[in-house]
């Protein structure tokens, strides 16, 4: 075996093309995170979950009022641009029949803003333990805005859904409303947070590849397996560690090379 001189100055000077793809997919993933907690902030404040369709009604029942709800508040429609809305985030009190789905809501709303505040860590931890942290951070946003979207459906059956959606309307039951484009989002949500977690454990897992295995110890074990040719004043090395990885590395063709004899 033998020692590579200067090996860490190198792998740092000279980054391979998977360091270069790796972090640009991490930069990908840290904005598509910013995006992932946007919405959850438009999910859990917009009052369009459910709204009335344009169904007709027959003659002799009465008319139905139009307009949306959404888990703090619902919006009648007037003759004026702006509709008529009781309730409110700012009353931090949700309608009766959807609070358990805001407070799921509310949990990974704080979970995916967790991971976006968890981002400034990577100046003061290791690459690795922040994309786990996320990782587990969005597989909770995931799993509480899942079970928010499957709750969701079977809370139909209140007042304040009767007085828009008529008295046909039951749990998994609409009446004479439909979904809306939030509660689209928030399935989308789920999907995103499953990418986004998936995507931050294979992150966290090839950190440890972009540096050799015992580059902690400022020393790197290794042989020189082949001196394929000189290109551009440089050499190419291939070194295999204890690991049994192979790390490809550009040296400059003036480094001294000393092989076990």
């Amino acid at each position: 075996m033998s020692q590579c001189p200067g090996i860490m100055d190198l792998a740092r000077l000279y980054q391979t093309e998977f360091v270069r793809s790796a972090r640009a997919v991490g930069v990908l993933w840290a904005v598509c995170t910013l995006c992932l907690a946007i919405v959850q902030v438009v999910i859990l404040l917009q009052p369009s979950w459910i709204g009335t369709s344009d169904t007709p009604v027959l003659q002799a029942a009465p008319a139905l009022p139009k307009g949306t709800i959404g888990l703090f508040e619902v919006c009648m429609e007037t003759e004026w641009p702006i509709p008529d809305c009781r309730g409110g985030v700012s009353s931090l009190s949700p309608l009766p029949c959807f609070q358990s789905v805001a407070v799921l809501v509310g949990v990974s709303l704080w979970a995916v803003w967790t991971s976006v505040l968890c981002l400034c860590l990577f100046r003061f931890c290791s690459a690795v333990t922040v994309y786990k942290i996320c990782a587990w951070l969005q597989l909770t946003a995931g799993f509480c805005l899942a079970l928010a979207c499957l709750l969701f459906p079977d809370s139909w059956e209140s007042p304040e859904m009767r007085a828009l959606c008529g008295d046909s309307v039951g749990s998994f039951s609409l009446g004479n409303c439909s979904v809306h484009w939030t509660f689209i989002l928030a399935v989308l949500g789920v999907l995103d947070c499953s990418i986004l977690a998936t995507l931050a454990f294979v992150l966290a897992n090839r950190q440890d590849a972009l540096l050799p295995p015992n580059s902690h110890d400022g020393k790197v074990s290794c042989f020189l397996k082949s001196i394929l040719r000189i290109k551009n004043s440089e050499l190419t090395c291939v070194l295999c560690h204890s690991d049994n990885h192979l790390t490809r590395l550009t040296c400059p063709a003036r480094l001294p090379l000393t092989a076990a004899p």
